[in-house]
């Protein structure tokens, strides 16, 4: 009975993984079907046309190292002054406050129209400091870019004239990487947003499906927050929450892939740990608060319902697959001492086209940035094959986040670190933002490193090499992730 529960359970992760893998399929057919069409969106024409009034706003919390680089970069945005307010929504709590205020002074004696804003308590984190700052904005649009984004000079000029139809609530751009070659981490973390910027957005966008206002390097049309009820606190990822509920307004949304606003990555395992908590536990809030009123849309299509279930439950992912994986040990020994289950576990082995279909889509997103050669594809495979290993050795943190989120755990929203640092000379030592606490979560990767080595050598006891490749990617996965995490704490 043990081994049939087993079984089953297993299947049922391999079943979900692959209805998964046919959502991300959906996505690439229309991916494609996007850059063979003809974009004949209405826009304004400034020669003729008054430039409407625009408001960015900067939340910083404690953002030494990278609030000079933030604010000159946004002063150099070409845009008519007199239409053009700037609110630095300041939240900090350290000395990066008397270094914002000596240069936001500077700029105001410049003539820009800059505004220092401070708050006394920091009620709703980030969305609590929007939510202040919109009562006194003066834009008709609303830019956000948090403090490691770097816009080009060009910027509300690309996005603004698609306001022209009154349908749009958000113009949302694509994400660049400034440090995307520091190291294994950066280029990882760019291979998975980039997926995501080129694919999956284009992907919902060009199906009418419901896409995502990413926090950041996207603006708003003004009266489409406060229809949409505003900015909330209640989830870790007010950025999701904003856009569902907006969409479920009837606002649709644009994304423009070929806008690109790079942003640096965070370059230690820590940063990348709390980045990747924050977003991964409030994907899961949001589809507790969001999905079932979109299920119950009657006027919403069983395709955005579809994607919007897996969207939400992306992050949910991670703990199908740390399932599977812990699972797919006794499986082995399972299929090596009951050969009346070997003809299932040949059926079962017909789910390896999700691999294939995951192994497209990604390739498709990475051949965007880096060619289509011979030899930018077999680098993609090194890349494809270490970006999953490494992905399944956050399984662990990632699925705790989860769980927090679909059980209603709440927790406070935990900043990135960010450090300004783009070339290997550059240190990450010495940054005051980086906690140093021992996360319990390193020993249980520990453990599973030392598991997968088992199931490793288990291949060969049993000579079954069917999973090799699996345990492998999941054994260097988890050491990668425990020895990095062990060496950043030290």
């Amino acid at each position: 009975m043990i081994d049939s529960a087993i079984i089953v359970v297993y299947t049922l992760a391999l079943l979900v993984i692959f209805l998964y893998s046919l959502s991300q399929l959906h996505l690439l057919i229309n991916y494609f079907r996007a850059k063979r069409s003809v974009d004949t969106s209405e826009k304004f024409d400034f020669t003729v046309e008054e430039y409407p009034q625009v408001t960015i706003q900067l939340p910083l919390y404690n953002e030494y190292y990278v609030v000079e680089r933030l604010l000159r970069n946004i002063a150099k945005i070409d845009y008519p002054q007199n239409k053009l307010e700037i609110q630095v929504l300041d939240d900090s709590t350290d000395q990066s406050v008397l270094k914002t205020s000596e240069i936001v002074s500077e700029l105001q004696n410049d003539g820009l129209n800059i505004q220092h804003i401070r708050r006394e308590k920091r009620d709703g984190f980030k969305a609590g400091a929007l939510k202040e700052g919109l009562q006194i904005a003066s834009g008709e649009f609303i830019a956000v870019f948090d403090s490691d984004f770097v816009p080009g000079e060009n910027w509300l000029k690309e996005t603004v004239p698609y306001f022209k139809n009154e349908n749009i609530g958000v113009v949302q751009t694509r994400w660049g990487h400034l440090n995307r070659d520091y190291s294994l981490l950066t280029r990882i973390q760019a291979f998975a947003l980039d997926f995501h910027f080129i694919l999956e957005q284009t992907g919902r966008n060009f199906g009418r499906n419901f896409i995502n206002f990413n926090g950041t390097a996207g603006i708003w049309r003004r009266e489409c927050i406060l229809d949409a009820g505003n900015w909330s606190g209640d989830t870790l990822t007010e950025d999701l929450d904003l856009s569902y509920r907006a969409q479920m307004k009837k606002w649709d949304f644009k994304y423009l892939e070929n806008v690109e606003t790079p942003a640096e990555l965070p370059v230690v395992i820590s940063a990348a740990r709390s980045q990747q908590f924050r977003w991964n536990k409030g994907a899961a809030e949001n589809f507790r608060k969001n999905y079932w009123k979109l299920l119950k849309d009657s006027s919403v299509s069983f395709s955005t319902k579809f994607h919007g279930f897996f969207h939400l439950l992306n992050s949910s992912m991670f703990l199908i697959v740390l399932l599977l994986s812990i699972l797919s040990v006794p499986v082995l020994y399972i299929k090596s001492t009951n050969p009346a289950f070997s003809w299932y576990f040949n059926v079962l082995a017909a789910f390896a086209v999700s691999t294939l279909i995951f192994f497209a889509c990604y390739y498709v997103a990475y051949a965007r940035i880096h060619g289509n050669s011979f030899r930018s594809f077999f680098r993609f495979i090194g890349m494809f094959l270490t970006f999953f290993s490494i992905a399944m050795g956050f399984s662990v943190h990632n699925s705790l986040a989860v769980l927090e989120g679909h059980f209603g755990k709440k927790s406070e929203f935990i900043r990135t670190p960010k450090f300004n640092i783009s070339n290997l000379k550059d240190s990450w030592k010495g940054n005051r933002y980086l906690s140093g606490r021992f996360s319990k979560n390193i020993v249980i990767e520990g453990l599973l490193f030392l598991y997968f080595g088992f199931a490793i050598w288990s291949a060969f006891h049993l000579n079954d090499f069917g999973l090799l490749v699996f345990h492998l990617m999941l054994f260097s996965g988890f050491g990668f992730v425990f020895f990095n995490s062990l060496k950043a704490e030290v």
